[in-house]
């Protein structure tokens, strides 16, 4: 199932994709989280429902995450949103789409609004963490790290079983990507699913996410037993479940 390809953006930089090549069908992208890779349950999963339903697939590595090239302390959210979009114009081109984000994937994208308004058919976030350095981050570390990062320029954050080397760059560059506070006008499906067991990101970032959106349908989806991820099998599927009422729709 794994067919890895790399983008060239640039003489320096490459970023590595799966996709699922149409000329003219709607696509479905999946963005990955923060520090995340491609070869997860959720890429996988939804690159299996693409080729099943005959549909277009594209997920992508963001600069610095698994092997695309980059180092990751010198990535941000404008970066890695840029990512995106030159992987979107250059693979997707034209083609309709939908878009899947997964925690800081929400935030990639809804960032990409702006540049494809008018070719985005549907957005389904997954424990979505829009604005994380800031809210669920910054405001939360101790005196003690903050002067490290701004001493320092990055500090070593462990979160339960993971470490994040978190750059004040990094910080920076969040509060200049602030999407919760703007409103974006679509009719399209925006539906958020969020475990209720999600120790990282409270539910109420997929509300704020709904609330950006005017004249969109609009679903929250609590999953009971859900953690952060959503990779269980059981979680995909209804996630895909969902993806095929929008495809619909």
């Amino acid at each position: 199932m794994k067919k890895f390809k790399y983008l060239k953006i640039s003489s320096t930089k490459k970023l590595r994709y799966i996709d699922n090549y149409y000329k003219k069908k709607l696509y479905v992208i999946f963005l990955p989280g923060f520090m995340s890779d491609i070869e997860g349950e959720k890429p996988q999963a939804f690159k299996k429902y693409a080729v099943k339903n005959k549909l277009g697939f594209l997920t992508v590595e963001y600069s610095g995450h698994g092997k695309s090239s980059g180092k990751f302390t010198k990535g941000n959210i404008s970066e890695w949103s840029n990512d995106v979009k030159k992987s979107i114009k250059k693979i997707v081109k034209k083609n309709n789409f939908i878009l899947i984000g997964s925690s800081m994937g929400a935030w990639i994208s809804l960032n990409q609004f702006k540049y494809f308004k008018k070719q985005i058919k549907g957005f389904i976030g997954i424990g979505s963490a829009p604005e994380f350095l800031e809210r669920l981050m910054w405001k939360k570390f101790p005196k003690k790290i903050k002067k490290e990062i701004k001493e320092k320029g990055v500090s070593i954050i462990k979160q339960k079983q993971y470490e994040y080397p978190i750059t004040y760059q990094l910080i920076k560059d969040g509060r200049k990507n602030k999407v919760l506070s703007k409103k974006i006008k679509s009719k399209i499906n925006v539906t958020m699913f969020h475990g209720k067991k999600d120790e990282v990101v409270p539910v109420s970032f997929s509300r704020k996410v709904l609330a950006t959106f005017s004249g969109a349908k609009k679903k929250l989806v609590i999953i009971k037993n859900g953690d952060h991820s959503l990779s269980q099998k059981n979680n995909l599927n209804i996630i895909a479940g969902e993806l095929k009422r929008i495809i619909d729709s």
